[in-house]
């Protein structure tokens, strides 16, 4: 025997004198006519000089030189030993998923082609060297048995993942491990131990052995370059396919022969070896299960084999190692004939596909352990924890299955195609290996068919068969043919449930292909960004720049109010800004200003890219007003996204800073009055996640409602402000109800209940510069705590009223950023700054600092400009309208999406007839949002202040005027007016007592339990659930449009904001960063004219997959509106009084109703109003059904 190339053999001794772990490499040797062992030196026991200590050598960076599934497996390997992965792609691979799954990824060379793109070494050097990477990972197949491969890794100081290109060539060569098996006295099967040449030396070699032969590619795999020959007259055409096979896959044809067993069983072992001798197996793997020589089911262990031959092949497997020195992964593969014979056939010195399953059963993760192995680390060290081959143990049985893009019948057709479903199998016992099967994906004829493997895991086989099967059952792919059918058939074989699958099993069982295929089932991923396109109201879109983040020292130290309060704790803390002279800022801009400029409509994604400046900026403030407010239910009902997401996020980028929410007493972030218990908890829960400071109020300055939330806000040991909301003007003789005694009264009744700060909250910017001059003073007299004024510079005289405050001694003031203060907002705070720079009450803010936070701002604004109000200018009006900042923009809003934007002014002059019939109350939300809705409904009605006890008797009233004159936002001072109170009420009994105390306790562990049934939120924390609960209990039906979009869309927090309002224009792209090398491309084509039924197909491309959306074209539906109209002067027709969506119809036909029997609820933006029955009568037929729009006047219901 001869070896075709010489080779290097490295031998890895322990000196037993010296107890030290040394290398001796041999010589270089060709050996002519002997056994391997005559040029291995033999092992002496000690005495020998130390040669060196072996060095860890850590790695931080990995390039793994693969793609799709492997690639993935070995980025997952290196992230959980926190080492950062680098990706290669090929230009057809640049949108595939694996791509954007590593830390960072690199382009391959464009001119090559795709499988020469990962075949070229020099690229894939270079591209290792610029990453400045330790180690490449090989993966399986293209360059993982490549000896020169490995050679340019360690010329270039890269560690190559994998044994040693001597080993390699050794081993990793068919031919050259045959001859170390025959000297390791390794059984192989009948065949000659060289390359063929020609086909004529095949011929004669085949000849030789007997039919039928098998023809192997030398450096194959994966059944590459495999072919059996039953007949001497198919032996060219089968040979020469081989040749060509192997050359394109894996550069060389040298082509091998052997005697082909009929029938065998295909029996892998799986070993680990170290740089230091050390070598164990992890047991076996049935591979028998397989089709053109490539596997298609692998288990273990190979349990159906005998004992005494499963050692047998064990003990080869180890001798064969240890015989070459063999370092790192590999497999042994072995066939066993009908006599339990086994033969060695070759060594893959590599990972190979079916690892997982061996890992299942020993709980080693054999990719970790090559990296670590590479990294110099022994197998009984701490980091792999292998101390002996006894260690190493087999429990259960473990399956793997792998899903192809091939169609089973068609003869394994490899099919192609956009993938447009993917949804998964997973669950207990189930392990998924994937990347390329996703939807979007398109399955290219360039590379292997597999899509994902999937891997059960149970104590018996028969278990591990059943989830494999209900996995792959749960399992939908469309857009490409699979093999999924066909793997189940294979599963419920009994010659498979009984382990007795041979090589030829598949060919040989026709039932296999009788086939039953799943049902179709329809999922769409971008309908969001194409309803935007087709159905959002902001109008044309223009070019919009990304953002760009305000810029501060990174490295410069923060010490901030919240690091101070921490220390002295809220009282300690609260009492020392009390003896100070500088004027502390709140600012608003992530609250209140962005919730009165646009009606609360900024996404977390720009209000957190403010927050590192933000709290550089910040640490001579008070605080930053974040939360609460409109912000939680316009995060879940407008954008979609979640409010705690937002506060957490804001606390880990802000952690200097106090976080201020906005508290509305019994309401908390809701515009109803709420059970005890759910407002005990809401309070427990943002305490928890990032709230430092609770601004409590009630929205009819009833303290009776306060009194609980402030009790259990100080038991979170936050600090606590009570809040008196200002309305009227204290300066005007006219003036009786709301005068400066009534402000004094409520301030000391709020000290005298523990808050640690009093708030004047001038929600509409009616406290005049003199008024505000007068009651700070009087205030600061008469409390023991320090005086905090939130204001709005509706009027242009908000920083005058500021300015005059400060004189007078205010403690603290509500300011915002210079672009996102004034009008409807609260005053600049860059303008205050300016005006108290370098006097006693210097704010200690730096201009600099403010202006950079202004241009992030300004910058990011002009995305939400059609949100804006119209006011472009101070407004004296607001002393008339007293309409509060906050709903300004809101209630344009409002009025704009009912289609009434030109009926503002109207309805601004009725808000003040509103008031005025409600009782002349405070307005701030929720009793603002009753004025305003009854403004409204004024308005749609022809309704006036004069006419409306008689006109507006038999109509059904919004649901916040009914909520407000039942009392269920309080009692408000001076009582209700009785006449309106009876009218709006009707048969409802009005409360004269605190309603949260009447209201029962929510159930909020029976919502959990709802909300993990429904939403399969099994898998989340108690933590999460508790927040998702409450969530749920404040906005039932918010909330679970939220997690249904959520359903449908996923995550679209992560959209740039101008995409996620405007949608794209047309051959706009989006790019979705996700990390360093990793990016999302979304670019939109074209639509089509609408279709007779108003849908529009979108086409887009999504990381280069062309994707079509139907998208309905709502806005046709106003042009094109064929619903009948109800007549005004029939009775018994029930038409819209406003347009909406229909909530709940309450009834059925041919129900009785008498009059006020409730019909419906219709839904406006916020107004939600129970349609009540003005006859009696029966219900003939109902037009409309839940979720439908409405527009003005349509006809709902007609009645006998």
């Amino acid at each position: 025997m001869h070896l075709v190339k010489p080779y290097r053999i490295v031998k890895i001794y322990v000196c037993n004198t010296l107890r030290t772990t040394v290398c001796i490499p041999a010589a270089v040797c060709t050996i002519e006519n002997k056994g391997i062992s005559d040029c291995i030196c033999k092992v002496k026991k000690g005495g020998f000089s130390k040669v060196g200590e072996v060095q860890i050598k850590p790695f931080k960076r990995v390039l793994v030189a693969n793609r799709g599934e492997i690639a993935i497996r070995v980025y997952r390997a290196l992230n959980e030993l926190g080492i950062t992965t680098v990706g290669i792609y090929s230009k057809e691979d640049r949108y595939a998923l694996f791509r954007s799954k590593a830390d960072e990824s690199y382009p391959l060379n464009p001119d090559k082609g795709p499988i020469d793109a990962y075949l070229d070494i020099d690229t894939i050097i270079k591209i290792a060297l610029n990453a400045g990477v330790d180690a490449i990972h090989p993966g399986y197949g293209f360059l993982s048995e490549n000896p020169e491969f490995v050679d340019a890794c360690e010329q270039n100081g890269i560690t190559f993942i994998g044994p040693s290109s001597d080993i390699m060539r050794a081993m990793g060569d068919k031919i050259s491990s045959k001859q170390i098996a025959i000297a390791a006295d390794v059984p192989i099967i009948p065949g000659v131990d060289h390359a063929m040449k020609s086909y004529e030396e095949a011929a004669k070699i085949a000849d030789m052995v007997g039919y039928p032969i098998m023809l192997k590619a030398s450096n194959g795999g994966g059944g590459r370059g495999m072919r059996i020959v039953n007949d001497p007259a198919d032996l060219e055409k089968e040979f020469n396919e081989a040749r060509n096979e192997s050359k394109k896959a894996f550069g060389d044809d040298m082509i091998f022969v052997e005697k082909y067993l009929k029938g065998p069983k295909h029996i892998e072992v799986q070993v680990i070896g170290d740089n230091y001798g050390n070598v164990v197996h992890l047991f076996d793997r049935d591979c028998s299960v397989q089709r053109r020589h490539q596997k298609v089911v692998e288990y273990a262990p190979a349990f159906t084999i005998p004992d005494e031959t499963r050692e047998k092949i064990f003990d080869a497997a180890i001798r064969l190692c240890k015989n070459v020195g063999y370092v790192n992964a590999g497999t042994l593969e072995f066939l066993v004939d009908r006599d339990n014979n086994p033969y060695f056939i070759e060594m893959n010195p590599r990972i190979q596909v079916e690892h997982t399953v061996s890992e299942m059963v020993t709980g080693i993760d054999i990719v970790q352990a090559q990296i670590l192995v590479a990294e110099g680390y022994a197998l009984d060290s701490e980091e792999i924890h292998i101390k002996s081959q006894e260690d190493v143990t087999c429990n259960g049985y473990s399956i793997q299955t792998r899903v192809t893009s091939e169609d089973p019948a068609n003869n394994f057709l490899p099919d192609t195609g956009e993938m447009t479903v993917y949804r998964s199998g997973s669950g207990n016992g189930i392990r998924l290996d994937g990347g390329c099967a996703y939807v979007g994906a398109v399955v290219s004829p360039h590379y292997d068919s597999l899509l994902v493997k999937i891997i059960s895991h149970d104590r018996t086989f028969a278990g591990a068969v059943r989830k494999s099967e209900r996995a792959l059952q749960e399992m939908r792919i469309r857009g490409v043919k699979t093999n999924i059918p066909f793997l189940i058939n294979v599963l419920n074989h009994p010659t498979f449930q009984s382990g007795q699958c041979y090589t030829t099993f598949i060919e040989e069982t026709p039932e296999l292909f009788r086939l039953t295929h799943s049902l179709n089932r329809a999922t769409k991923i971008i309908e969001f960004i194409g309803d935007r396109i087709i159905n959002s109201d902001m109008g044309k879109k223009k070019q919009f720049d990304n953002r760009i983040l305000p810029t501060f020292d990174h490295d410069k130290p923060v010490y901030g109010a919240r690091d101070e309060f921490l220390k002295l704790g809220a009282e300690g803390y609260m009492q020392k800004i009390l003896k100070e002279e500088k004027l502390y800022v709140t600012d608003t801009s992530m609250r209140d200003a962005q919730q009165s400029l646009v009606a609360t409509r900024m996404r977390s994604k720009d209000l957190c890219g403010a927050a590192y400046a933000t709290n550089a900026f910040m640490q001579n403030a008070f605080s930053v007003e974040a939360w609460g407010g409109a912000t939680f239910d316009t995060a879940y009902r407008f954008l979609k996204e979640s409010p705690w997401k937002r506060l957490t996020t804001l606390r880990e980028r802000m952690p200097n800073t106090l976080i201020q929410m906005l508290l509305r007493a019994s309401n908390a972030v809701g515009y109803s009055n709420y059970p005890d218990n759910l407002v005990k908890e809401f309070i427990q829960i943002s305490a928890e996640n990032g709230i430092d400071v609770f601004r409590i109020f009630d929205s009819l300055n009833w303290i009776e409602t306060m009194k609980l939330p402030i009790e259990e806000a100080l038991k979170t040991g936050k600090i606590v402000e009570g809040a008196i909301c200002y309305t009227g003007d204290i300066t005007s003789p006219n003036e009786t109800k709301y005068t400066l005694d009534y402000y004094v009264k409520m301030a000391k009744e709020l000290e005298s209940l523990g808050c640690h700060s009093i708030a004047i909250k001038d929600m509409a910017g009616l406290l005049k510069p003199l008024a505000a001059k007068e009651l700070i003073s009087t205030l600061k007299r008469e409390l023991h705590v320090p005086l905090h004024l939130h204001t709005h510079d509706s009027t242009g005289n908000g920083v005058s009223t500021v300015m005059m405050a400060a004189e007078s001694g205010v403690d603290i003031v509500d300011l915002a950023i210079e672009s996102m203060s004034s009008l409807t907002s609260q005053p600049s705070m860059n303008a205050v700054a300016e005006a108290l720079r370098g006097t006693r009450r210097d704010t200690g803010l730096k201009p600099e600092e403010l202006t950079e936070l202004s241009h992030y701002y300004s910058r990011v604004r002009e995305v939400y400009a059609p949100f804006e109000s119209d006011m472009k200018s101070p407004n004296t009006e607001i002393y008339k309208y007293e309409i509060p900042g906050g709903q300004y923009s809101n209630l344009l809003a409002q009025v704009t999406s009912m289609g009434s934007p030109d009926d503002f002014e109207a309805i601004k002059g009725l808000y003040k007839d509103a008031n005025d019939l409600l009782g002349n109350i405070v307005k701030v939300t929720p009793t603002s949002k009753a004025v305003g809705d009854l403004a409204i409904f004024m308005y749609k009605n022809g309704l006036t202040k004069d006419n409306i006890l008689t006109e507006g008797a038999g109509l059904s009233y919004p649901d916040s005027v009914v909520s407000y004159f039942q009392g269920m936002m309080g009692q408000p001072y001076g009582g209700f007016p009785k006449e309106l109170q009876k009218i709006v009420l009707k048969d409802i009994k009005p409360l004269t007592e605190r309603p949260g105390a009447l209201l029962p306790a929510v159930d909020l562990d029976q919502i959990k339990k709802d909300l993990c049934e429904k939403y399969h939120y099994e898998d989340r924390s108690e933590a999460d659930m508790c927040k998702k609960a409450v969530s749920y209990a404040l906005y039932p039906k918010v909330y679970e449009d939220y997690c249904e979009l959520g359903e449908i869309y996923n995550d679209v927090t992560r959209l740039e904001s101008h995409v996620y309002f405007y949608g794209l224009r047309k051959g706009e792209e989006t790019y979705l960063k996700i990390g360093e090398g990793k990016e999302l491309l979304i670019k939109y084509l074209e639509a089509s004219e609408p279709d007779e039924d108003g849908y529009r197909t979108l086409m887009f491309q999504v990381n280069g997959s062309i994707r079509n959306v139907k998208i309905l074209d709502k806005k046709l539906e106003i042009k094109t509106d064929r619903k009948l109209k109800a007549s005004k002067s029939n009775p018994k027709q029930l038409g819209a009084n406003i347009p909406g969506i229909v909530g709940n119809v309450l009834v059925k036909e041919g129900d009785p109703v008498k009059v006020n029997t409730p019909l419906l609820t219709l839904e406006a933006m916020k107004i939600e109003t129970i349609v009540v029955s003005t006859i009696e009568g029966v219900v003939d037929k109902i037009y409309v059904k839940p979720g439908e729009t409405v527009h003005q006047d349509d006809l709902m219901m007609s009645f006998q």
